[in-house]
């Protein structure tokens, strides 16, 4: 009888996340920032940022799921989406003026990333180690 072999995931998975995390971002950033001004209410910007994040959000999900997975585009996509569209809504209507845009979006890109590396780092903590049976096809 032979040892258990553990599962691994394929490398290119984790690039996929981890750049549909940080165009996520990069896009709800944009498309908060071209729809909220400096003028606005700063409760009614989170909002409507929120709103915007989400359709982002959705907007994504129906291209990248083929491509990577459910989990991983629903899971970091939703929470980038609200909350990113949530703060970069609250930032646009108090310092628009101050940010350029390409900061906005490096800004939004980083919020992306940082949210698939804490999803993933917590689903490794509640999976932990994964292994499978010998002659299972799922072995690499």
């Amino acid at each position: 009888m032979s040892a258990p072999t553990q599962v691994t995931e394929p490398h290119v998975s984790r690039v996929g996340d981890y750049l549909a995390g940080a165009l996520t971002g990069a896009l709800t950033a944009f498309a908060v920032r071209a729809t909220i001004g400096p003028q606005w209410d700063m409760v009614l910007a989170m909002l409507v940022g929120m709103a915007v994040g989400m359709l982002v959000h959705m907007t994504l999900l129906l291209l990248l799921i083929p491509l990577l997975g459910t989990f991983e585009v629903m899971m970091p996509g939703a929470i980038i989406g609200m909350y990113g569209g949530m703060l970069f809504g609250m930032r646009d209507a108090m310092q628009q003026a101050y940010v350029p845009m390409s900061t906005a979006l490096e800004v939004g890109a980083l919020f992306g990333l940082l949210v698939v590396l804490g999803i993933r780092w917590w689903d490794r903590q509640l999976r932990g180690v994964v292994f499978a049976r010998p002659h299972s096809p799922r072995v690499s």
